[in-house]
């Protein structure tokens, strides 16, 4: 009989029992459906599966492996190490207990990748060679995602290397992996191995690379990996025409993101955030404000993400009213606003200027605000000038101690003291920085020519042309300066003359990458560049100059939003 609920499996359970032969080969098979349905089936229930585990006299490997992979899936996989545990030492030595086997291995390198227990997973790895499993595919493809998972691709990558026999989930653990800790233009050369070495990739692995394609602004590799979907009929797995969209948008081409949404049949909730947040980002936030529309109208239900794409958009928009009015609505629906979404109003409410609203309404959330939404506050406060303020919330709010290890705030309490001339109170906050092994992250401007993508730090010098690129961005300053360019050094928060200042901003990540693509692109074409953290005012009024004077189209993609530069002007209209 199928099994479809836990009355039908208690039932089936009592038959057994009462026919005596509970562990016969007779019942052996509705044994094992039962067991099965009670563990793994979502309408199961895993304290009857334990239950039944605990009455077993002789109990083979195939229960402890279903136990501890359902354990694995659950909200507490650390039950799976208990279990695995006692496997290797049973409480009462009576008792015939299985050893772990090649099967058991993953579930328990599952189970440490969802818990976080980095320690134990490596002991794991210990005891697999010690077992002489070592070469086992399956176990070795756990050990790539569990070290993935513990933000140490490279220990994953010397065991993806030492594997005698790799597939393609394999090869797609690894590119995931790389993905996944933010070095995506390895995961990139990783996809190009695995082609080479004639492995074809799958549904996953393509949306991997595509995420990684995304991350650095690869365009025409992601164009390239477009036409191995078309190609293999890819196109009506969602998750891929998803990550289609996002690495379109997030590479600056929203027509081809565009072209990939009209195309895609089935449009789950992804796909539509997808596009709406890309249109946000881009600044088309009417468009993306009617696709959400439009999405509804589709009998697509809105979730979290959703509802953060189009709060974006009206933020961006700088449509105030619009997007409060929006955000009360979702009690109406019955939605349980996140964080997230509190921090769209907060971040819309302070670029409109509305400092004293945006605080008010932090105060008042039913919820407790983090870190980042009084960075986002404090942070508009500087800008906008408002010293007193921010000087107050820092100090009511002791940033440093709501998060030890939040670099944010170090940077920026520095930054607010830089602002009001404290120099000695920012040398302070660095030492603190510096005591507690913590680094601002650097600057970093990555721009993709002819398939290869190039990343520059801030001036850093250790790129192969970085002397060419550098005399030729002193070329550019003197044509642009001509033109009227004026170093804007109140940028520079730090205590050094002005002529200091504007070799520190000449030198900024983005000039450098710009500078590398007037070099290397072709006259007229589009230059594209992806920053990991958000533009200075200097940077967008030179990027603004450059696409005048040398007539280029570029598009940058800073933290916060994309800016299409075009004729002098740019697409945000100078509000980012």
């Amino acid at each position: 009989m199928e099994i479809t609920s836990m009355t039908q499996a208690m039932q089936l359970h009592a038959r057994i029992l009462k026919s005596g032969g509970a562990y016969d080969s007779t019942h052996a098979q509705d044994f094992h459906k039962l067991f099965t349905f009670s563990a793994l089936s979502p309408a199961g229930d895993l304290n009857y599966a334990r239950h039944i585990l605990r009455t077993l006299h002789t109990p083979n490997s195939f229960y402890y492996n279903t136990m501890i992979r359902a354990y694995s899936d659950s909200p507490d996989p650390t039950h799976a190490f208990a279990l695995f545990l006692h496997m290797q030492n049973p409480d009462d030595p009576s008792v015939a207990v299985p050893q772990p086997d090649h099967f058991t291995y993953p579930f328990v390198l599952k189970a440490c990748s969802k818990s976080g227990h980095a320690r134990f997973g490596k002991q794991i790895h210990g005891l697999v060679f010690k077992s002489g499993v070592g070469s086992d595919r399956y176990i070795n493809n756990a050990l790539i995602h569990f070290y993935s998972a513990s933000g140490d691709p490279s220990l994953a990558l010397k065991v993806f290397d030492k594997m005698p026999d790799r597939d393609v989930v394999s090869w797609t653990s690894i590119i995931d992996g790389f993905v996944d800790n933010e070095r995506p233009i390895e995961a990139i050369g990783l996809f190009t191995h695995m082609i080479e070495n004639g492995i074809e990739p799958n549904e996953v692995t393509v949306a991997s690379v595509l995420r990684a394609c995304a991350d650095t602004g690869a365009l025409n590799t992601g164009k390239r990996i477009h036409s191995f979907v078309k190609e293999k009929d890819f196109s009506s797995n969602a998750n891929v025409s998803t990550a289609l969209i996002d690495m379109y948008a997030k590479c600056g081409c929203i027509d081809g993101a565009l072209q990939v949404f009209d195309e895609t049949i089935d449009k789950d909730v992804y796909v539509w955030t997808a596009i709406i947040a890309g249109l946000a980002s881009h600044g088309l936030c009417m468009k993306a404000i009617e696709f959400f529309e439009d999405m509804k109208k589709s009998d697509v239900k809105m979730d979290e993400r959703a509802i953060t794409a189009v709060l974006s958009a009206y933020r961006n928009a700088g449509l105030v009213s619009e997007g409060l009015s929006f955000f009360r609505r979702l009690k109406k629906h019955k939605i349980r606003p996140t964080i997230q979404h509190y921090g769209c109003i907060v971040d819309m409410l302070t670029r409109a200027g509305r400092l004293k609203d945006a605080e008010e309404f932090i105060r008042k959330m039913p919820i407790e605000p983090d870190a980042v939404l009084w960075r986002t506050l404090i942070w508009g406060c500087k800008l906008l000038g408002d010293v007193e303020r921010s000087e107050r919330l820092v100090r009511e709010l002791e940033l440093l101690n709501m998060d030890s290890r939040d670099t944010g705030s170090y940077v920026l309490l520095e930054n607010v003291y830089a602002a009001t001339g404290k120099w000695e109170e920012k040398a302070k906050t660095r030492e603190l920085m510096y005591q507690r092994g913590l680094m601002k992250p650097p600057a970093c401007s990555r721009i993709e020519i002819e398939g290869v993508v190039h990343e520059f730090t801030a001036g850093d010098s250790r790129h192969d042309e970085a002397t060419t690129v550098f005399e030729k961005l002193e070329e550019v300053e003197e044509r642009l300066r001509g033109e009227g360019y004026n170093p804007i050094v109140s940028e520079v928060l730090l205590e050094i003359d002005d002529d200091e200042k504007a070799s520190q901003l000449l030198h900024h990540s983005e000039k450098l990458a710009v500078s590398f693509g007037l070099m290397k692109s072709s006259p007229g074409s589009v230059i594209r560049i992806v920053k990991n953290l958000r533009s200075c005012e200097d940077c967008h009024s030179f990027m603004k100059l450059i696409s005048k004077v040398y007539q280029r189209d570029i598009i940058v993609r800073d933290r916060i939003r994309f800016h299409h530069f075009s004729g002098g002007n740019c697409s945000c209209g100078d509000h980012w």
